[in-house]
């Protein structure tokens, strides 16, 4: 099911921030899941001045909720009697209210629910082990990254191993290698076999590049699918210091530039969404499908919302991405997303 979204009213709105308003849904600051509160004990306080259809995010802060209520007359009600004043029952928070208003489902990119874990989301090929490798080895392996240079990009910074990635042309430049992966990540490949029922052969797990990935707190990744000429089948991420959430998408567009920006473009941006928790030291693998026809996404937050519990994101999170390069054209099952294949 849809969540509704709703927004503050503007000065050309039905609704205002004070008088009589037609809106029968209340904008409130400061409660919500970041400061202790759950949305059934906000529900439970504001049921006392009407029948409240729903309690939502308003946005991925986890300290601003929406009240939907029945009638724009217990909206009114709650406004008055709870606007600027401690709640005892909210932990004694004072709220900050106005009226909200709904926006229509064309106008909305809606938060997806996540999953915890992965057989929830039901992609082929798509896996995610927690705890592949332990707290110890977790500051190993930031330690031998800090201690090599990084490369700065516009929001993050990275390190290349093995082969260099050019961001401009989503590609490797076989011609160019750098040499063999670093020591540090030997134990990571000598247990990338601890995967279950999945079927790849032993060429598929002789992986020769590395991306390493640093990004800020709120920093997310757009979008997209890993070129299908510049890797085979496995992709394997390690998640490395904090937590993010990674959606999933499906475009039903036929092009190998399959993001959403693309889709967009071309007249066609429904889609499929899924999302998934990855906490640290977590592997997750995409293979199959997962790999080659679903996009792939971290959204821009600095408070992830999961099972009604806000999660702050730590002030760094570092990924280590391994693939393996490729030499031939790519010949998958999704020639709608595959370069290899629409550009033959």
């Amino acid at each position: 099911m849809v969540q509704p979204r709703f927004v503050r009213p503007t000065k050309s709105s039905p609704s205002s921030n004070s008088g009589e308003s037609n809106s029968s849904n209340l904008y409130v600051a400061n409660c919500g899941p970041a400061v202790g509160l759950s949305h059934d004990a906000i529900a439970a306080v504001f049921a006392a001045y009407g029948k409240v259809n729903g309690v939502y995010a308003a946005d991925d802060s986890g300290v601003r909720i929406i009240i939907s209520f029945a009638d724009p007359c217990s909206a009114k009600s709650a406004l008055e009697a709870l606007n600027g004043r401690p709640c005892p029952d909210l932990k004694g928070r004072s709220l900050h209210i106005r009226y909200s208003v709904l926006q229509l489902p064309s106008e909305v990119n809606d938060c997806v629910p996540v999953s915890l874990v992965d057989s929830e989301l039901n992609i082929p090929g798509l896996f995610l082990l927690p705890d592949f490798v332990s707290v110890e080895e977790e500051q190993q392996l930031l330690a031998a990254v800090d201690a090599r240079p990084w490369i700065g990009l516009a929001k993050r910074r990275v390190q290349h191993y093995g082969y260099e990635f050019c961001y401009g042309t989503r590609n490797v430049d076989t011609k160019k290698r750098l040499g063999e992966l670093p020591s540090f990540v030997s134990p990571i490949l000598e247990r990338m076999s601890l995967f279950p029922n999945f079927d790849i052969n032993s060429a598929s797990l002789d992986l020769d590049q590395l991306t390493v990935n640093e990004y800020p707190s709120g920093v997310g990744l757009s979008p997209h699918i890993d070129t299908h000429s510049a890797f085979e089948d496995c992709i394997f991420s390690l998640s490395l210091a904090g937590p993010c959430i990674m959606e999933f998408r499906r475009y039903s567009v036929s092009t190998w530039k399959a993001s959403s920006a693309d889709a967009e473009k071309s007249g066609d941006s429904s889609c499929i969404r899924k999302a998934l928790y990855l906490p640290p030291r977590s592997m997750l693998l995409l293979s199959g499908e997962a790999r080659y026809a679903w996009n792939h996404y971290i959204p821009h937050h600095k408070i992830d919302v999961v099972k009604e519990k806000a999660i702050r994101r730590s002030s760094r999170r570092v990924s280590f991405t391994l693939r393996k390069v490729r030499n031939l054209p790519c010949r998958c099952k999704y020639p709608q997303y595959c370069d290899s294949q629409q550009q033959m």
